[in-house]
């Protein structure tokens, strides 16, 4: 533990980035340095919320609780969403928790810092596209997911009796964007269709579970080699999902999606388009791009020198391409680790490592199901790209997922879990049916 004058640091989103940070730093300085604020109880794996969607991970197994987290690894937890920042107080505003019936549990509070951190992610951005933020649903929270869940459920129980005059005994899905996670959910739902069928509940067959993957570019995964994304596609349509690509959608109704010249039925819509920092972002004075996202330094720091930030929030430059850092799980891994070094020396007094922030990708890995992935990595001693599919890729990919829980729970603790999870899965439905 650090002795010497207090230094409070406040970190802003239990996420990826947030939490690591919260857990280096707090194993080494202790919970009278360090506080992380969430506005929930327990952290999911952003990149498992597809998961959590098709009912495939039940959050309420899977989620690590932060106030056990905060008590393992030394830091203080504070439960509440963050409603704004008073910069010249050096204060952090946290709305007051209210139970599921209104009644008051904890009043607003204010959270005194000396270094913030906003690491508080990313939503899904509808590009004023009307009606997309009234009837699409999209997967940047565990409660969101969760909904998507539940909403998916009632609607297969209703087609297989026939309640939907229009489709009698068919669910439409349409998954609006052809990335990472428009990708992975189509795959899930293709496999949590089967698996409800099989277990004889009230339902639809796979077959009537028709899913459309639209993706407004030239193909899906843009930003991925092409030889990876047709490898994607293929393995989607043998799937059975429909992939539409170059097509980019115009309005959301509560039953359609229409794109240019076509109409496509949807009893569900998933928007999956693209991502831009929360609304709160706005109120702070800091300077954003047109994401909503904070610009920062080559040291992740803002315009106030008293505030840094990482992941899907913050716009960190990336020196090699002239562009912005991505919004991915391992650029936030990697500013975690970074701010680690800068914040320690502030708490303890010293002078900060030189060094700016260095973004390495190291590639990417798309789940297409349990069973397969696609991927490029990069081949660093090469230069060149590597690209994986398969088994090899689904396994790289499962490891990138213990590698973060390695990080908060210990290797040891992450082994238990992996192991746990693989047994549970053994006597436990492979869809979460309730």
């Amino acid at each position: 533990m650090t002795s010497g004058p207090l230094h409070r640091i406040v970190i802003a989103g239990g996420g990826a980035g947030g939490l690591e940070l919260a857990v280096r730093l707090g194993r080494r300085h202790g919970p009278e340095h360090v506080t992380l604020i969430d506005a929930s109880p327990f952290h999911i794996w952003k990149p498992s919320l597809h998961e959590v969607a098709a009912g495939t991970v039940d959050i309420h197994r899977e989620g690590l609780s932060y106030a056990m987290l905060a008590h393992d690894n030394g830091f203080r937890f504070v439960l509440g969403e963050m409603t704004g920042v008073d910069r010249q107080a050096r204060q952090v505003s946290v709305a007051a928790l209210r139970d599921t019936d209104g009644s008051p549990i904890l009043p607003e509070r204010g959270i005194p810092y000396d270094t913030l951190v906003l690491a508080i992610g990313s939503l899904g951005n509808f590009f004023n596209t009307p009606g997309a933020e009234q009837y699409a649903i999209s997967l940047d929270t565990t409660d969101a997911a969760e909904r998507f869940r539940l909403e998916l459920l009632k609607i297969m129980a209703r087609a297989s009796i026939g309640a939907d005059e229009a489709t009698p005994g068919v669910v439409n899905v349409v998954i609006v964007g052809g990335g990472a996670t428009g990708v992975e959910l189509a795959a899930e739902l293709h496999e949590a269709g089967h698996t409800i069928s099989a277990y004889g509940l009230p339902g639809v067959s796979p077959q009537n579970l028709r899913i459309t993957l639209i993706e407004g570019g030239p193909r899906i995964l843009g930003p991925l080699p092409e030889r990876v994304a047709r490898a994607a596609e293929a393995l989607l349509t043998e799937r059975g999902v429909q992939v539409v690509a170059d097509c980019r959608v115009s309005e959301v109704t509560r039953h359609t999606v229409a794109a240019q010249d076509k109409v496509f039925d949807a009893d569900l819509c998933v928007w999956a388009a693209g991502i831009k920092a929360p609304a709160l972002m706005d109120k702070l004075g800091l300077e954003l791009n047109g994401m909503q996202q904070v610009k920062v330094d080559e040291t992740l720091r803002t315009s106030d020198p008293d505030i840094y930030a990482l992941g899907d929030c913050a716009a960190a430059p990336w020196r090699e391409t002239g562009k912005t850092v991505p919004a991915r799980a391992q650029a936030a891994h990697q500013q975690a680790s970074y701010l680690a070094r800068i914040l320690s020396a502030r708490i303890e007094g010293s002078a900060p490592p030189a060094q700016p922030f260095r973004f390495r990708d190291f590639g990417s890995l798309v789940s297409i199901g349990h069973a397969e992935g696609v991927g490029s990595l990069m081949g660093n001693l090469s230069g060149r790209k590597l690209l994986v599919e398969g088994w090899i890729a689904r396994l790289m990919y499962g490891a990138t997922h213990w590698s973060h829980y390695a990080t908060v729970l210990g290797w040891w603790g992450a082994t238990l879990r992996s192991l746990s999870r693989f047994l549970n899965r053994r006597s436990q439905p492979r869809v979460k049916l309730h």
